[in-house]
């Protein structure tokens, strides 16, 4: 859609290129789910904004110089910030805090003037997660941005963000993308056949993102198949049991999250002395194959076998909130069973084996399941310790009434 590579968000897309025509936006919050496009949306608006021959919302030509470098990751006026640390949270950083930059190095490169003499793009990735102090400290900014600098928020949850950042930003947002435009983009870039890009595109909910990635690496696929067996045979376990398995459902969900998850941007390293001429990059990516949500890379096969005490606590959290992701949709899956709307089930084909655990389970017990594991995902927002949340969700995961006869 002439030069955004943005896949399924027609409505999204036409938003943010009404935001360019009228060129008054200097802040814009994209809201939608993870996995949706935010960040293909963000590059999209970043390449247009920094496009050396098109203007008027035209969208980027794709081909100038200033195109290549936002595709490629290294544009001196595109800075990136990211979550990181052990919270996986944005933070407000400072001169104190080199190892973990915030939003007030983020102010301070913008501060400095633009390296190509045209204009700057910030994106903050998942702003959702922003502490209230880094959130207070991007304020002044928000209300008067430096010259031709346009900031960039892509939230899953704007509610997590001070009423303050909402108001100052124009808000787009994006919902999942429908199962036809999946397929279409997985076979056009030749990741997965008809079936499997049909099987993808409704077992990732709309979640292009996740799809792309799923298809980008079949070890991927596999493990999934085999942490949604383990988590369904812990219906029919008793509580020793579970609470034995919860070493490795974490060892397995982390090394999901590992081939799921792009490499974290260069802003996780010790900030060079020169930030104004480089600037935090995204992870690189082609024109022709920009990520859906920057869920396209792949760790080495090596790389998922660390072992577990030097797993840091920022990766310990993040296995579990894919094991709690995956197992949320187990769990809705079976709420759906029981509700008699099988037609609606994510994963088809254990639309059997769901059948007959509904029939053993207490009624309501998978609704129950459903909300302590929505709450759970909330509570690893705060600190808490992954360890202990895995646990009380295993012992509260329900039993089937025959297991005591197993």
């Amino acid at each position: 859609m002439d030069g955004f590579l943005t896949v399924g968000q027609p409505a999204a897309v036409t938003a943010v290129r009404g935001l360019l025509r009228e060129r008054r936006a200097h802040a814009i919050l994209l809201v939608g789910p993870p996995g949706v496009g935010k960040m293909s949306l963000a590059l999209d608006l970043a390449a247009a904004l920094l496009c050396e021959r098109v203007a008027d919302g035209l969208g980027p030509c794709r081909a100038c110089r200033g195109c290549r470098m936002v595709a490629h990751g290294n544009h001196a006026d595109l800075h990136l910030l990211a979550p990181a640390g052990s919270a996986g949270s944005v933070v407000i950083g400072g001169p104190e805090a080199q190892l973990r930059p915030g939003v007030r190095d983020l102010v301070a490169d913008l501060s400095l003037l633009s390296v190509e003499g045209g204009a700057r793009v910030a994106i903050v990735r998942e702003a959702h997660r922003m502490t209230d102090d880094a959130q207070n400290a991007l304020l002044k900014t928000l209300e008067e941005p430096p010259d031709n600098t346009t900031l960039i928020l892509c939230a899953d949850d704007d509610e997590q963000l001070l009423p303050t950042i909402r108001s100052r930003c124009a808000r787009v947002r994006l919902g999942t993308v429908d199962a036809r435009s999946i397929e279409t983009l997985l076979d056009a870039r030749g990741l997965a056949d008809a079936p499997t890009a049909a099987r993808l595109a409704r077992l990732t909910a709309g979640r292009v993102g996740l799809a792309v990635a799923y298809a980008s690496a079949p070890e991927a696929v596999a493990i999934r198949a085999e942490l949604v067996r383990r988590l369904l045979d812990l219906l029919s376990e008793r509580p020793a049991g579970r609470l034995g398995s919860a070493k490795d459902l974490q060892t397995r969900a982390l090394a999901l999250a590992r081939l799921l998850t792009p490499p974290p941007p260069a802003q996780d390293t010790p900030a060079p002395k020169s930030r104004g001429k480089t600037g935090a990059k995204p992870a690189p990516a082609a024109p022709a194959a920009q990520p859906a949500e920057g869920d396209d890379a792949e760790e080495p096969a090596d790389a998922v076998a660390e072992p577990a005490a030097k797993i840091s606590a920022a990766e310990r959290r993040l296995g579990l909130r894919t094991l709690i992701a995956l197992w949320r949709d187990i769990a809705r899956d079976l709420v759906l069973v029981e509700r008699g709307a099988r037609t609606t089930v994510r994963d088809v084909a254990l639309l059997e084996e769901y059948e007959a655990a509904v029939r053993m389970l207490p009624k309501g017990a998978a609704a129950d399941a459903l909300a302590r594991l929505v709450r759970a995902d909330e509570l690893l927002d705060g600190n808490v310790t992954p360890e202990l949340v895995l646990d009380t969700l295993l012992l509260h995961w329900p039993r089937r009434a025959d297991a005591g006869r197993r």
